[in-house]
Parts: structure tokens; C-alpha cells; sequence
């Protein structure tokens, strides 16, 4: 199926963005790839930023409240960007579409970056947060007995990873998770990573350097919290709501994620763009399927609350 015209020219306008790979610098990419604040961003009910404690340093999140009366469900956001890149700027667009969406409570954490803290750095921050999340759920307006983390690319690893942690821990209880084209393997040899190698905004070499900044050891990468799809077991999890795209390198190990939850008795949904590539479900205002994404992913977590998915 061929690429989505309006993908097909963002793709061009993309042309210009830095080359992430071999002898990239994470400092300089970060100021590259800053996103300015808009003008008019999408009203919410509410929005704070905040310091919470964290296993070193404090974490920045940044909260989101829609409007209405509460107690409201309690999502917490993890944004992608390679483990390296990105922040709550980056994602607060999309945090503010699942916001209202979803009808939720959504917290966003700027969890520790690649290379200069790595794994099991940002795993770390990430489940930290989502126990600080559901242990303030009510002074937030949030009900953490309908609690769910969601996140996008290298965030949706963080998504799976904090789901297994909390099963290991016993807590807390975490209904729902929303991988959108997640990352969840260390390997770069599927299908997808050789048919969207190059030419689709994320490549298979930058996939390589970016796992290169995370991991301070190779074999890190056969941990669970690294690679969810290699856990021995993924029982009892979360139900999950998958969202992958065609020119992906990412797609088949999103799928493939998918399929092993759903052998291990866990509810999933997967929803598959197939005309676009990584990182579309980001781009509001710019691709019509962006929001439509978000939605599904709104609407499976509500299900999950349901207990009906």
C-alpha cells in the first residue's frame, strides 16, 4: 500500500531534519530538534508543571487536567525521541489531545536521558513517577483505580517496562497500556527494519545509535525492562492497545509484541496504519490519521477501564 499523500510531503519537508547516526552528538540534536512552544496550543481544563522525587533527581512532569468535574482517570505519559531526545515540549501537544481525548488525568515525565544517564535509568524514573501518579491521584482529581501509562516510540517501551515492574513489584495496579509503534526489541533484522531502513524519517542507523547511547553494556539488551519482548513471561500484564505504521522499521516488532501479550492471555488491540510512518500519531494538525490515533487509543484505555476489552 502506498505511502499517504499528506505523509508523502511532510516526508519531503522532512528532508532537512539532522541525520541521526555514527558520530552524532546528543547535545546539539537536542537544541536541533527543539519544538518551540505554539501560539495557540489545544485548551485543557487545567496544566501545572511540577517537580516529583525520583530514585536520584527530582522529575519534571507536567500535569494535565481536563475540564469538568473529577475524579477523572489517571493516564501517565512517556514521550519517545530514541531514548536521547525530546521532553515534555516535544509531546505536549499529544498530552493535551489524550487529555481531552480520554477524558483523563495525564502526567508527563521528562525521565532521564541516554547517554548521559542510561538504562536502567529512564525505566527507573518512569515507574517512580507512575507510583508518585497513583499514590497523588486524588489530591490530582484523579481516581488511581483507573490508572494507565501510554507512550510513543522509545516511550512505549518505557510503557511495557513500567507495566512489568509493577507486576514484579505488586504495584500499582496499572489497567491499561497504550504502545504507539513502540519499540520493544534490541534488533534490527525484521522485515520492517529492512524494507524502512532509510527514506521514512527514522532509520535502521540511527536505531542503532540510539540503542548504542542507552545500553552501557550489549547484553543489557536481553533484560525485559530494555526489551520487553524478551520477557520470559508477559502473564498478567495490562491490557494493551498497539498502534504501529507501515513504513516503520519499528512495525514488526510492534506487532510481534502484540501477538506475544495476546498468547500470554492479555487483552490486546491492534490498530495498523499502513500508509504512514514512525512518529505520525504526533503530528496533529498536519496528518488527518494523527488525532484518529490518539482517539483509539482514548477509547481502548476507557474500554480497559470498562472491562471490556
Amino acid at each position: 500500500m502506498s505511502l499517504h499523500p499528506q505523509a508523502s510531503a511532510l516526508l519531503e519537508a522532512l528532508e532537512e531534519a539532522p541525520t541521526i547516526g555514527p558520530g552524532s552528538d546528543p547535545t546539539e540534536l537536542r537544541a536541533l530538534m527543539r519544538v518551540p512552544p505554539p501560539e495557540h496550543p489545544e485548551a485543557v481544563g487545567g496544566l501545572e508543571d511540577r517537580l516529583i522525587p525520583g530514585p536520584a533527581d527530582p522529575i519534571p512532569v507536567r500535569i494535565y487536567t481536563p475540564s469538568g468535574e473529577g475524579p477523572f482517570p489517571l493516564l501517565v505519559f512517556f514521550h519517545g525521541g530514541g531514548f536521547v531526545l525530546c521532553d515534555l515540549d516535544s509531546h505536549d501537544a499529544t498530552c493535551r489531545a489524550l487529555c481531552n481525548e480520554a477524558t483523563a488525568v495525564v502526567v508527563s515525565v521528562a525521565y532521564r536521558l541516554a547517554p548521559e544517564h542510561p538504562y536502567p535509568a529512564g525505566p527507573e524514573d518512569c515507574f517512580a513517577a507512575t507510583c508518585w501518579a497513583a499514590g497523588q491521584a486524588q489530591a490530582l482529581g484523579a481516581d488511581a483505580r483507573r490508572l494507565g501509562v501510554v507512550g510513543d516510540s522509545a516511550g512505549g517501551c518505557l510503557a511495557a517496562a513500567v507495566t512489568l515492574m509493577a507486576r514484579q513489584a505488586g504495584g500499582p495496579a496499572i489497567a491499561f497500556q497504550g504502545l504507539i509503534y513502540p519499540v520493544t526489541n534490541c534488533a534490527f533484522d525484521t522485515p520492517s527494519y529492512r524494507d524502512n531502513a532509510q527514506g521514512y524519517y527514522l532509520t535502521r542507523e540511527a536505531m542503532q545509535w540510539f540503542w548504542e547511547q542507552y545500553l552501557s553494556d550489549p547484553a543489557q539488551a536481553d533484560e525485559p525492562y530494555a526489551s520487553p519482548l524478551r520477557a520470559a513471561d508477559l502473564a498478567g500484564l495490562p491490557a494493551a492497545s498497539l498502534v504501529t505504521a507501515g513504513y516503520d522499521p519499528l512495525r514488526d516488532e510492534g506487532r510481534a509484541y502484540g501477538q506475544a501479550l495476546a498468547a500470554a492471555g492479555v487483552p490486546v488491540q491492534l490498530h495498523h496504519f499502513a500508509r504512514h510512518f514512525h512518529g505520525f500519531a504526533g503530528m496533529l494538525g498536519i496528518l488527518d490519521d494523527a488525532r484518529p490515533a490518539l482517539r483509539l487509543i482514548a477509547g481502548d484505555f476507557h474500554s480497559a477501564l470498562d472491562g471490556t476489552a
